[in-house]
């Protein structure tokens, strides 16, 4: 795929579209065509301006009020994969990845090392290690009881949990259907971003996870 080729990606007017409620597109008003090459500049300041993952949505209201023009997820999805092929064939040190239900730009794994030890340099509070393993167990087992994880560790977890909630990697998830209905533990939204993450089934290998726990802290 060139870096300098310019694609128009045609829209199906059957086809799904987002349109932002209060936007100055007109009733009715929609685009052929779209230059995709045009918007690429765009999604990417969005991204590098962003410290959370933008979901589709989003990007799409800000092009589509700015460009006075409807725009449709796949246009999106055509716009990240070119983004991430110009990256590639330039060599950049990041790309973009899909994080918790949005898309966010990242370093490239191959840079994790150095990135966490600037971070490991400038960090005033880091997670203890009875945390990292509270919060491997939780994420591995969820939902899981505050009993069945001091269960696992074999030592009281109830200040480890509170500091995980108040970093708001962990949050109560509801009750147990079980004497008592005891509160259930699970890992949040913050933990995928964390953690780079796109939901709780792209966990790596235990190890490989206590692995990026120890250079993310």
């Amino acid at each position: 795929m060139s870096a300098n080729a310019t694609e128009s990606v045609q829209t199906n007017p059957e086809s799904e579209t987002h349109q932002p409620a209060g936007s100055p597109i007109e009733a009715g008003k929609s685009v052929e065509s779209v230059d995709l090459e045009s918007i690429l500049p765009g999604i990417e300041a969005m991204l590098v301006s962003s410290d959370r993952p933008l979901k589709s949505a989003g990007l799409i209201d800000a092009l589509a009020v700015h460009l006075d023009r409807t725009i449709t997820t796949k246009v999106i999805e055509e716009a990240i994969a070119r983004l991430n092929a110009l990256y590639d064939a330039q060599g950049r040190a990041f790309r973009i990845e899909g994080v918790s239900g949005g898309y966010r730009l990242m370093t490239r794994s191959e840079h994790a090392p150095i990135v966490a030890a600037m971070h490991r340099s400038r960090a005033t509070t880091r997670l203890s290690k009875p945390a990292l393993e509270t919060l491997s167990i939780i994420a591995y087992r969820q939902p899981i009881t505050r009993a069945e994880l001091e269960s696992i560790r074999g030592v009281a977890c109830g200040e480890v949990v509170r500091t995980l909630m108040d970093r708001r990697l962990v949050k109560i998830t509801g009750r147990a259907e079980e004497l008592g209905r005891p509160m259930l533990y699970g890992t949040t939204r913050q933990f995928l971003d964390t953690f780079g993450l796109a939901s709780v089934k792209d966990l790596p290998k235990p190890e490989e996870l206590a692995d990026q726990m120890e250079q993310s802290n």
